[in-house]
């Protein structure tokens, strides 16, 4: 077997960005960061953008920093994931037409609403299995369709961001099935874009790349690339899931199904991977999503807001000028009172809101419950109503999958947060195994192996993660508190 086989995964997500070499040396994987980079929404004339261009200059940045360090590597493959949903037009000679917004951005405000008045919500769930937010790729069209933004009027060519980027190094357009199912723009049953719905909302349909599975090789890189950066220019293209979730699910050891996930950052993805997608009236009436995965798998899955609630109060309170480290939050945390407020994590409140601590306690307030008056407090408050709301998406899976789950998986960042994942075994009554914390990096590094040929399916590769990485098993406790803390928390849902 090849040794010493590299790989590089360019992994963006919503605040920051990373270019990962995985090494592989027939036996095992091995990740080493390369580069590292903010990634922030910029504010211009009221509305949120992703700089795609800053973006792209850090991807070279980080292919030539690989290239410096690694002159006689291996180079097997490059391969990019993205957080879903957000999107960019170009024009005929394949220019970008401005710089794409950003899914938090106001102007999909009241667009779910205006959808439904054209189209019943069963018979959007019935083509696309999507979860009903209105962050969704067809929400954030449509406000254009309505505004008649010369952008979408002039587009030759509609690319979700990852497609952006692969377009950037090798010249194709072209749609990878994961980001595209994001969109709820896709035919989950016929795995294609559902044309018909777009046509009812008037979004043209002629903009819409061919679609890829991942695995594919897309090309190599550029050539203008490859001397930029020092590569060589035969190096492939590989699409894995370019959906970073669908990378994260990918590098998950020892997923059944019995396990359900939870890939835990800004956003909690919690669900099962499952053959086909379950569309009957019970998956629409929890708002559950139908999402592609590797391998011709679905996930599905319920978005929840995740440690965006931590993050963004941090965020207020650094610039406010506590420089408050996430290690002291969580330590103030663990010392204020238990269930003494709690949130529903997906509350419109904290979509976006200008402080988060100020609409965590006004939340808190106009519910009824004790206001948080400490740091500590607001945290907990954070915390514990994730752990509950995992406790009914879970109970939601098991009526909707048939069949009790046995063991939640959490990997990415919130792996590490050791409060959330005993909070999640107490409030679930299952065992949590957590980590990777890198598994969205692994996942992508791990289709483009088994697209080289180096290893036979994700099955064998998912036996390969689990001699790879560290994982710590969390065992629930305190069966009463949490169960009567469950009850507080249904009846504020």
């Amino acid at each position: 077997m090849a040794q010493n086989i590299h790989f590089l995964a360019i992994d963006l997500g919503a605040s920051s960005g990373r270019v990962v070499l995985g090494q592989w040396d027939g036996m095992r994987f091995d990740l080493q960061e390369i580069h590292r980079f903010p990634n922030r929404a910029v504010n211009v004339l009221g509305h949120w953008h992703t700089d795609v261009l800053a973006i792209w200059a850090e991807i070279k940045a980080g292919l030539a920093r690989y290239a410096a360090q690694f002159p006689s590597g291996v180079l097997a493959g490059i391969g990019v994931d993205t957080w879903g949903v957000d999107f960019a037009l170009l024009d005929r000679s394949g220019r970008l037409l401005g710089n794409p917004y950003q899914y938090r951005d106001g102007r999909t405000n009241g667009m779910l609403e205006r959808v439904l008045a054209r189209v019943p919500r069963q018979e959007i769930f019935d083509q696309t299995g999507i979860q009903f937010i209105q962050i969704n790729t067809l929400y954030q069209v449509y406000s254009m369709v309505l505004d008649r933004d010369p952008q979408l009027e002039t587009a030759a060519s509609f690319l979700m961001l990852p497609d952006l980027f692969n377009y950037w190094l090798t010249g194709r357009q072209a749609a990878e099935y994961t980001a595209a199912t994001t969109s709820q723009m896709f035919h989950s049953r016929e795995r294609r874009w559902a044309t018909e719905l777009l046509a009812k909302l008037d979004i043209p349909t002629g903009m819409l790349p061919p679609i890829v599975t991942p695995g594919t090789v897309l090309g190599n890189l550029r050539p203008d690339v490859a001397a930029e950066t020092g590569l060589p220019g035969n190096v492939p293209v590989i699409a894995p899931g370019t959906h970073d979730t669908a990378s994260a699910v990918a590098g998950i050891p020892h997923l059944d199904e019995r396990s359900a996930y939870i890939s835990s950052g800004t956003w909690s993805l919690m669900g099962v991977e499952i053959p086909e997608p379950v569309l009957d009236d019970q998956a629409l009436a929890y708002n559950f999503t139908n999402e592609g995965g590797v391998a011709g798998t679905i996930r599905l899955l319920k978005n929840i807001t995740g440690l965006w609630l931590v993050q963004e109060c941090q965020r207020h309170w650094v610039k406010a000028g506590m420089d408050f480290t996430l290690d002291y939050l969580l330590k103030e945390s663990a010392a204020a009172p238990a269930f003494r407020s709690l949130i529903d994590p997906d509350a419109p409140d904290f979509l976006n809101p200008l402080d988060m601590p100020a609409a965590i306690r006004s939340y808190c307030q106009h519910t009824g419950q004790p206001v948080p008056d400490t740091v500590g407090a607001v945290i907990r408050c954070c915390l514990e109503s994730l752990a509950l709301k995992y406790r009914t998406v879970l109970q939601n899976l098991e009526s909707l999958t048939g069949y009790p789950l046995d063991t939640i998986r959490i990997v990415g960042g919130g792996s590490l947060n050791h409060q959330l994942c005993q909070m999640t075994a107490d409030a679930c009554r299952r065992p949590v195994v957590a980590g990777p914390a890198e598994a969205t990096a692994l996942g992508n590094v791990l289709m483009q192996a088994i697209a080289n040929g180096h290893l036979p399916d994700i099955t064998t590769g998912r036996q390969v993660l689990a001699t790879s990485v560290a994982q710590q098993t969390y065992t629930p406790r305190g069966k009463r508190d949490w169960d009567e803390a469950f009850g507080k928390f249904t009846h504020l849902l």
